[in-house]
């Protein structure tokens, strides 16, 4: 399957952001698009409310359109989803005719306190999500995660036992726990599941409040790096063969070892 991650710069307004992406995606000949984590608003507590949406309004539509144009299935990133009185976290997904057949709250929170002011914890504003998430596809189930949710390797385990081939994972790492973390993250959880990694991040703006690190990339069940973007707008689309999950287990039979009977 092909797979084309688009890492953008931000946007607030939403008809630029929907007609930029179209623009990017029009002839990437690719079966999957992959948005980053809040591809269009700011990575910012404080404004969550202001740009939330409850799932059926406006940038639901305008996503779902967008994934029948293009004739792709859609891991449209994430927006703020307004549900009653909470916001969440939320990763939608469309198929090739525009039906959402997945979603996604992104079930850990993010919080790092560096001292010194450099503070950021999402529960100040959003609720977490309950529930782990894989969705069928014409190439077989895929799994959903997003940003934070990579540190908690549980959660992908399950997914691996629950058929995901691929997890796609919209995230907005910074420019301190990018370099520190994002690689290792994706090629972990690759390695502990002998799967494909696919993550998508915000190009870095550096007129932005919170600047997102980038390097959205593929990484596969050997973790091996297939390919990587840099900091800014970009790109990466990679053509990946989902059999290399079965020739990978066969090679070196972990999922097959593990002691179920204990752990």
């Amino acid at each position: 399957m092909r797979v084309g991650i688009i890492q953008n710069i931000v946007n607030t307004d939403e008809d630029y952001t929907i007609n930029h992406l179209r623009d990017l995606i029009i002839n990437l000949d690719v079966d999957f698009v992959v948005l980053p984590e809040m591809f269009c608003c700011p990575y910012d507590t404080l404004i969550f409310d202001k740009y939330a949406q409850e799932e059926g309004s406006s940038l639901d539509i305008k996503l779902a359109s967008l994934a029948k144009d293009m004739n792709v299935y859609l891991v449209a990133g994430t927006v703020p989803e307004r549900d009653g009185d909470k916001i969440y976290n939320t990763s939608y997904v469309y198929d090739r005719e525009g039906k959402k057949i997945a979603k996604h709250r992104k079930m850990h929170l993010f919080e790092i306190n560096l001292g010194r002011g450099k503070m950021f914890r999402e529960a100040d504003t959003l609720s977490a999500g309950n529930e782990i998430t894989i969705f069928d596809t014409e190439f077989g189930k895929m799994g959903l995660a997003i940003c934070f949710d990579i540190r908690f390797p549980e959660q992908f385990r399950k997914m691996s036992d629950m058929g995901a081939r691929a997890v796609f994972v919209p995230a907005a790492f910074n420019l301190t726990t990018g370099p520190a973390h994002w690689e290792t993250l994706f090629r972990s959880r690759a390695l502990d599941n002998q799967i494909y990694m696919i993550g998508a991040s915000p190009a870095r703006d550096d007129n932005a409040k919170y600047r997102a690190y980038g390097h959205s990339l593929i990484v596969n069940p050997w973790s091996e790096i297939e390919d990587q973007l840099g900091y800014y707008e970009d790109v990466l689309v990679k053509e990946i063969n989902l059999d290399k999950v079965d020739k990978v287990r066969k090679q070196l039979p972990v999922i097959e070892s593990m002691r179920r009977d204990i752990y």
